[in-house]
C-alpha cells in the first residue's frame, strides 16, 4: 500500500482508480487496457501538475517521505551488489547510523559513504533514525583515509535530520568529531563528491559534506536546521514551520543560486519515491561525469579548488 503525502491527493485518486480497473483485469473479463492508458496518461499529468509547483515545505516532506530510497539503495544500485561494508571507529563501537565501504561502480573502485535511517520502524531504531554519534563520523574519517592511502575517490550520501544530540554523544565529542572531518576532508588527496539524497540537516551533514563536487537531488534539502526547530526557536511553536522553510531558503534551487553547492540533480516525475530504479540511474549518471573529470587533476591542485570554494562561501563585497 503506497504512502501519500497530504498535497498528492490528485496523484492517489488517479492510483486508485488504476488499482480497480487492474483488478477488473484480474478477472479476465473486461477489456480495460484502453482504460489504463488514459489513466497512466493523467497519472503522468498529475504528477507534472502537482510536483511542478511545490513549496519548500512540500520539498522538505518529500524528502522524508517513508518510500524515499535510502542510502544503501544507492550504494546498491552503484555498485550492483559488489559493495563491502566496513565496520567500527577502531575506539568505541560501529555506528549503525553511518555505513560504509568499497563498492565496484563500472570497474572503478569507490569508498563509498552516508547516513542510513531504515526502511521500517525497527530496523529505524537499529539506525538511530540516521542520526551518527561522534563514533559514526570517525568511522567516516577512517574509512576517507583508508580510500586516500589506496587512491580510490570517496562519494558521501547525505541524507540525516542531524547529528545525533544525546548527552553521552556530546560527552564523547560530538561537535570535535564533525569539526575534525571538515578540516580533514578539505585536504584530502582523493577526489570526494558528496550527494544530498534525502535530509542534509545541520553539522551531521556537513560532516561528511565537504567535497570537490557537492550535489543535491531535486526534492532534497540543505539547512543548519531543520523548519520545525527553526519554528520553534523562533515562534515558540511548529505552527510556523512552512514559513520557517521558506526563509531559511533550504531548496536545491536556493542553494545552487547562493553558490553552495555545484549542481542539482534531478528526480523522476513525482519524486524519487515513484521511481526509486531511476533516481538511483540519476545519481549514478551524475556521480560518473564528475568523478570522471576530477580523477584527471593533479591532487594538489584538487585540494586548492575545495579550499577556495568553502573559503568563499558567505563571502560579500561592500560596495564603498
Amino acid at each position: 500500500m503506497s504512502t501519500f503525502l497530504e498535497f498528492e491527493k490528485p496523484i492517489q485518486l488517479v492510483m486508485e482508480q488504476i488499482e480497480k480497473l487492474n483488478e477488473v483485469a484480474a478477472d479476465g473479463e473486461v477489456d480495460v487496457k484502453g482504460a489504463l492508458k488514459d489513466l497512466e496518461k493523467k497519472l503522468g499529468d498529475a504528477r507534472k501538475q502537482v510536483y511542478g509547483n511545490l513549496t519548500p515545505w512540500q520539498r522538505v516532506q518529500v524528502s522524508r517521505h517513508p518510500e524515499r530510497p535510502y542510502t544503501m539503495h544507492y550504494i546498491n544500485h552503484m555498485t550492483n551488489g559488489s559493495f563491502i561494508e566496513l565496520h567500527g571507529d577502531r575506539t568505541v563501537k560501529d555506528d549503525k547510523a553511518m555505513v560504509g565501504g568499497f563498492g565496484l561502480m563500472d570497474g572503478r573502485t569507490v569508498m563509498f559513504i552516508g547516513q542510513q535511517k531504515g526502511v521500517n520502524t525497527k530496523m529505524r531504531q537499529y539506525r538511530n533514525f540516521g542520526m551518527p554519534n561522534p563514533e559514526g563520523y570517525r568511522k567516516a574519517l577512517r574509512l576517507m583515509k583508508l580510500a586516500e592511502k589506496f587512491n580510490k575517490p570517496v562519494v558521501t550520501l547525505i541524507d540525516t535530520p542531524g547529528a545525533f544530540p544525546g548527552l553521552e554523544a556530546e560527552e564523547r565529542g560530538q561537535g570535535e568529531a564533525i569539526a575534525r572531518n571538515l578540516m580533514e576532508m578539505s585536504q584530502l588527496k582523493v577526489p570526494i563528491i558528496c550527494v544530498v539524497v534525502g535530509e542534509g540537516a545541520s553539522g551531521g551533514a556537513l560532516g561528511i559534506g565537504v567535497g570537490d563536487q557537492v550535489l543535491m537531488l531535486e526534492n532534497s534539502w540543505y539547512s543548519v536546521i531543520s523548519p520545525e526547530n527553526c519554528s520553534t526557536i523562533l515562534w515558540r511553536t511548529w505552527d510556523f514551520k512552512e514559513k520557517a522553510a521558506a526563509a531559511l531558503k533550504l531548496t536545491a534551487e536556493d542553494m545552487l543560486s547562493n553558490g553552495l553547492v555545484d549542481g542539482i540533480v534531478p528526480e523522476p516525475v513525482g519524486g524519487a519515491h515513484a521511481d526509486p530504479e531511476a533516481a538511483c540511474r540519476l545519481v549514478k549518471e551524475a556521480v560518473t561525469k564528475h568523478l570522471d573529470r576530477l580523477v584527471k587533476l593533479e591532487p594538489e591542485k584538487r585540494v586548492e579548488r575545495r579550499i577556495a570554494k568553502f573559503c568563499k562561501m558567505g563571502v560579500t563585497a561592500k560596495a564603498r
